[in-house]
C-alpha cells in the first residue's frame, strides 16, 4: 500500500463509484485498520486507497482510473464511443473498457445500447465475448468487456488473403457455436459480419457486437428469424474465397443481386463446403431445419461447446460443495483470498452485472475456464491437403443429403438495410 494511504484525511464525503465501501466512513476506518499488527486484505487495501490515496483519488477524477479498473491507452473508437485498454486493481487481467458520453446519447442509441447489456449480461459462452460488468457515472457509461487482442477477421483476411481449409473449420466451427448457443437462448445477433469476429491472443474466436441483437419470445420466433443465417453464409464465403459473394456499382443493383442469389463459387471451394454456403444463401424456400445444415455438414463436422456456467456469485454461496465442479471451487479460492467474504457477495447480489463484486466473480471465472481449456480450439476433420487431388478420396462418404440443408425464409427482411449499409 503506498505511503500516502496511511495518511487520514479529512473527513469530506467522496462520491464512490462502487457502493461497496462509503468514502464518507474510510477515514474512521482507516484509523481503526493503520494498526501495524492488523493486515489487510487486498480488497480493502484497494478499496481504502480509492477513498483515501491522494494519487488515486486523483485518477478517479481525471479518468485515469474508474472503478477497480487502471484505463491505459485507447485501441478503438465509434460513433459514440471509444474502446480503451484497462487493467483490473485486484485481479490483474486486462480488459476493454467501451467508453460512451451519456450526453451524446440519442434515445434510439440508448435504446439499443441498454438491449446490447441486457443480452450480453445473459450469455457466457467461450466464443462469445465477454461482459464482465457495467459502471456508470452523471455522466459516462462504461462497459467492461473482455479484452480480445489478436484483431478481428476482416483485417485479418484483407490483409492476408483467405484462409486454409483447415484454418476455415477451426474458425467457422467457433462461429457457429456461438451463434447456436445464442439462438437456444431466444437471441438473434442481426449483425454477423467479419467485422465483428474477433481473436484473442491465442487465437480463440469472439463473436463481438450485440448493438443490434434483439431476444426473441419464444424459440418459433427464432426459427423464423433467418437473418443470421444468411449472413453466416455470407461469412463463410468470405473466409473460403477472401472475397464477399455479391458485387455492384450502386446499393439498388446490390440490392437487386442478393434477391436474385446472384454470385458465383470458385470451382476449388469443396464440395460440401459449397452445399452449405448455398443453403445459408437460399432466398427462395422456407426455413426448414435451423443450422442442421451447420451441425450435420461434414465439412465442419466438430465437436461444439456446451458450457453451463453460473453467471452469479451468490451461486458460490447457495450451491452445496458436491454441486460445484472444479472450476468454481478454484474461483471460490480465489475470491477468499482476494479478500471477498459471503457478505459483499450477498450484500451486491441485487445489482448484477452493475456489481463490482459480479466483475471480479466474471473476470475469475473466464480466466479460470480459459486456463483450464474451455477456449481450445475445437477438433474438425475432412482436411484436404491438396483439394484438386484428393477431394473425391476425402469427401467420397461426405455427402449432405438436400434435406439437411437449412434453407431461408423470404429475403425481404429489416436486416438488409442494415446488412448493405455497413459493408
Amino acid at each position: 500500500m503506498p505511503a500516502r494511504a496511511s495518511q487520514v484525511l479529512p473527513q469530506v464525503h467522496r462520491h464512490n463509484i462502487y457502493t461497496l465501501t462509503d468514502s464518507s466512513e474510510c477515514g474512521s476506518e482507516m484509523e481503526e485498520d493503520a494498526e501495524p499488527s492488523k493486515r489487510l486484505t487486498p480488497l480493502e487495501k484497494l478499496t481504502l486507497e480509492m477513498c483515501n490515496d491522494e494519487d488515486t483519488i486523483k485518477e478517479l477524477t481525471v479518468g485515469r482510473r474508474v472503478g477497480f479498473y487502471k484505463v491505459r491507452g485507447q485501441i478503438g473508437c465509434g460513433n459514440f464511443s471509444k474502446v480503451n485498454l484497462a487493467v483490473h486493481a485486484l485481479t490483474k487481467d486486462k480488459v476493454a473498457i467501451k467508453i460512451m458520453d451519456k450526453m451524446r446519447l440519442d434515445l434510439q442509441t440508448q435504446w439499443m445500447l441498454s438491449r446490447e447489456i441486457f443480452n450480453m449480461e445473459s450469455l457466457y459462452h467461450p466464443n462469445l465475448l465477454q461482459l464482465y460488468e457495467v459502471l456508470e457515472t452523471p455522466s459516462r457509461l462504461y462497459l467492461v468487456l473482455e479484452f480480445a487482442g489478436g484483431g478481428d477477421l476482416h483485417t485479418r483476411i484483407s490483409s492476408g488473403g483467405k484462409l486454409s481449409d483447415q484454418e476455415s473449420k477451426i474458425v467457422f466451427a467457433q462461429i457457429l457455436s456461438a451463434v447456436k448457443y445464442m439462438h437456444e437462448n431466444n437471441i438473434i445477433h442481426r449483425d454477423m459480419k467479419a467485422e465483428n469476429v474477433l481473436y484473442t491472443t491465442n487465437s480463440c474466436i469472439k463473436v463481438a457486437d450485440f448493438g443490434f441483437s434483439k431476444r426473441v419470445n419464444n424459440r418459433n420466433q427464432a426459427l423464423d428469424t433467418f437473418c443470421d443465417v444468411w449472413a453466416m453464409g455470407v461469412l463463410l464465403f468470405f473466409i473460403v474465397t477472401g472475397t464477399f459473394p455479391f458485387h455492384a456499382d450502386t446499393v439498388a443493383k446490390l440490392r437487386q443481386s442478393v434477391l436474385e442469389g446472384a454470385y458465383v463459387l470458385p470451382t476449388w471451394v469443396s464440395a460440401p463446403c459449397q452445399r452449405l454456403i448455398r443453403g445459408n444463401l437460399r432466398s427462395d424456400a422456407h426455413w426448414t431445419r435451423c443450422w442442421v445444415a451447420s451441425g450435420c455438414c461434414r465439412w465442419n463436422s466438430s465437436g461444439l461447446f456446451l458450457p453451463l456456467y453460473q453467471l452469479n456469485p451468490v451461486y458460490l454461496i447457495e450451491a452445496s460443495p458436491a454441486e460445484l465442479d472444479r472450476d468454481q471451487e478454484e474461483v471460490k479460492g480465489i475470491l477468499e483470498k482476494l479478500g471477498v467474504t459471503q457478505e459483499h457477495i450477498l450484500n451486491n447480489q441485487g445489482k448484477r452485472i452493475r456489481s463490482p463484486i459480479t466483475g471480479v466473480y466474471r473476470i475469475l471465472l473466464h480466466r479460470v475456464k480459459r486456463n483450464n481449456g474451455a477456449e481450445s480450439a475445437p477438433i474438425v476433420s475432412g482436411v484436404v491437403k491438396d483439394p484438386k487431388r484428393d477431394s473425391l478420396r476425402a469427401y467420397r462418404n461426405l455427402r449432405t443429403p438436400l434435406n439437411c440443408v437449412c434453407f431461408l425464409k423470404g429475403i425481404v427482411h429489416p436486416f438488409f438495410s442494415v446488412f448493405l449499409s455497413i459493408q
